[in-house]
């Protein structure tokens, strides 16, 4: 525990660093293999330090959409746009306005690198937070508001535990979402300006430009190690722990374990400091009573929570108050702007957006259908076993992070002989990269389940399909639901890749709202990047609240185990 300790301590001085590094246009990358242990702890840094800004996001976001029904109507919308927007819409005007607010030195790029790792992560459990709390079952929201709970202590002890495996599960997710446009996050091109900062994306895109095989294939392999280390030492103790977090009494409940947690609870840094303390003699006790008691009174009389009392309501409409205008004028601001390029934009170019905004919604719904048919048995399948979870959980979670643009070319050189084009075969790329998030949300619900659903299947000897059908699909629907909306905003992502490859030092593309917005972003054509974007968002806002929304109030209301 004291050599981990260090490690961070270590990491932490040394990534700090990069921040106070001045500022370089294209970073030059050291392909030697001495470097690449740096280059993938500077990642997977710039990767945790995403996470946790993403679930800090995640629990102010779901615990207030399900709070209030006023924020619910505005943040879910909210979601649903910025969700929509590809990373190279928030790219560009990230990376320049930062680079901008920090011209000396290394600041601007790194945060814009977190803030970009942060998109692919943050909406995932924003909204597997909010479906979690939307299904608390009414009598523990009752039996805590009779029990007279303020709302810091029902969040604390009721809303988080409720979400808990919903937020670990994803959260692995969301680690994973983070890989996948890592060399575009550490190595972005926009028009004649290359950044470029130190990490294992940035080492893999050098090493794919130079056409070095052993230098792609240690990426590879570092990437692969670190994947299973964050697996054993960070996730796998996660979901040991979260399982006293079931709604769940029964006695069969299985218990699962995890070598580091064990570790983790044996090592002295963690106990609890022994309880027998020194205490002063009862003369000297007696001296200091009228001191400690005037010390006493004092603080009932000053104490923070009185004060706070008074205070606490008026600055918090006051900050909200300035929040919501600083937001309203930046919103302002940002439509004029847009406004003005989307006007510079012609018929044409407008016809050209709608064609391929149409072709790839196509593959999109395609890809989440065909992703579907083996997530959910294969989800429905791991979840309700433990075995099978604590055996397959590093391999989905190495499976998962695994760079999918990485695996492109190989995919596009099979379908080539079986004659299949891009136009098709992207349909396939976008289902490597969207079906994870339906697998994860069915595997956190079915490894929720209560085991007294178990135990009354087997009391009324019900058969293997109908244990499927009565139990498990019914549990798994509302997290499939989940998985969809997450999964198409997924595909619409990695439509940016899937439609626009390199593939052998030459770029193959095909008709769609991805590769016009890829080809838009180096060129630098900004109308037409505006365009694209505003086109995306339109359509998977509109499908969001014509189709997942209500499928997501069906699954609620009638399979949710709240009544």
């Amino acid at each position: 525990m004291l050599a981990l300790v260090a490690g961070g301590i270590a990491l932490i001085i040394s990534f700090a660093g990069e921040f106070r590094a001045p500022m370089v246009a294209a970073v030059p990358i050291d392909l030697r293999l001495s470097a690449l242990p740096r280059y993938t702890m500077y990642s997977f840094s710039r990767g945790l330090l995403a996470l946790v800004f993403s679930y800090l996001f995640a629990l102010g976001f779901g615990w207030a959409a399900a709070r209030w029904r006023t924020a619910e109507r505005l943040l879910l919308p909210l979601l649903d746009i910025l969700q929509s927007v590809p990373v190279l819409g928030f790219l560009p005007g990230l990376v320049l306005g930062l680079v901008a607010l920090f011209p000396s030195r290394n600041v601007g790029l790194e945060l814009a690198a977190i803030l970009m790792i942060f998109t692919a992560q943050a909406w995932n459990l924003a909204l597997s937070f909010y479906n979690s709390l939307k299904r608390i079952p009414d009598e523990l929201r009752e039996a805590c508001r009779l029990a007279g709970w303020p709302e810091r202590r029902q969040f604390r002890q009721l809303s988080l535990p409720s979400g808990a495996q919903g937020l670990v599960w994803n959260g692995m997710l969301s680690m994973a979402g983070g890989w996948f446009f890592l060399m575009i996050n550490e190595a972005f091109r926009l028009g004649d300006h290359d950044f470029r900062l130190p990490g294992v994306g940035s080492y893999m895109s050098v090493a794919v430009e130079h056409g070095d095989k052993r230098a792609t294939a240690l990426a590879l392999l570092a990437m692969g190690i670190m994947i299973v280390a964050s697996d054993r030492l960070l996730w796998r103790p996660l979901i040991v722990w979260v399982q006293k977090y079931r709604m769940d009494d029964s006695a069969t409940a299985p218990e699962e374990s995890s070598w580091m947690l064990d570790l983790l609870r044996r090592s002295v840094l963690w106990r609890q400091p022994s309880s027998r303390r020194w205490r002063a003699p009862r003369s000297a006790r007696a001296a200091t009573m009228p001191l400690r008691r005037g010390i006493h009174r004092a603080r009932r009389i000053l104490r923070p929570r009185s004060l706070l009392a008074r205070v606490a309501p008026w600055a918090v409409r006051l900050g909200v108050g300035a929040l919501v205008l600083a937001v309203a004028a930046g919103a302002g601001i940002g439509l004029y702007r847009v406004g003005g390029m989307l006007v510079a934009l012609s018929r044409g170019d407008w016809t050209r957006i709608a064609g391929a905004a149409g072709l790839t919604f196509l593959r999109v719904m395609t890809a989440v259908a065909i992703g579907t048919l083996w997530t959910l048995p294969a989800g429905i399948w791991i979840g309700k076993s433990r075995r099978l979870s604590e055996l397959l959980s590093p391999v989905i979670q190495l499976a998962a992070s695994f760079p999918a643009p990485m695996l492109f070319p190989l995919v596009l050189l099979a379908l080539d002989t079986m004659g299949v084009g891009l136009g098709v075969g992207a349909i396939l790329l976008m289902v490597l990269s969207a079906h994870w998030y339906i697998l994860f949300n069915v595997i956190s619900a079915v490894a929720a389940t209560p085991g007294q659903l178990d135990e009354a299947t087997r009391a009324f000897r019900l058969t293997r399909w109908g244990r499927w059908r009565a139990v498990y699909i019914p549990v798994a629907f509302p997290a499939l639901v989940t998985g969809w909306i997450t999964a198409a905003g997924g595909a619409w992502n990695a439509a940016i890749v899937a439609e626009y490859v390199h593939q052998g030092g030459t770029v193959r593309t095909a008709t769609g709202l991805g590769s016009l917005i890829s080809v838009a972003t180096e060129q630098a054509n900004f109308p037409l990047l505006a365009g694209g974007v505003l086109a995306m968002s339109a359509i998977v806002v509109g499908w969001n609240r014509a189709v997942w929304r209500p499928l997501g109030r069906l699954a609620q209301t009638r399979y949710g185990l709240t009544q």
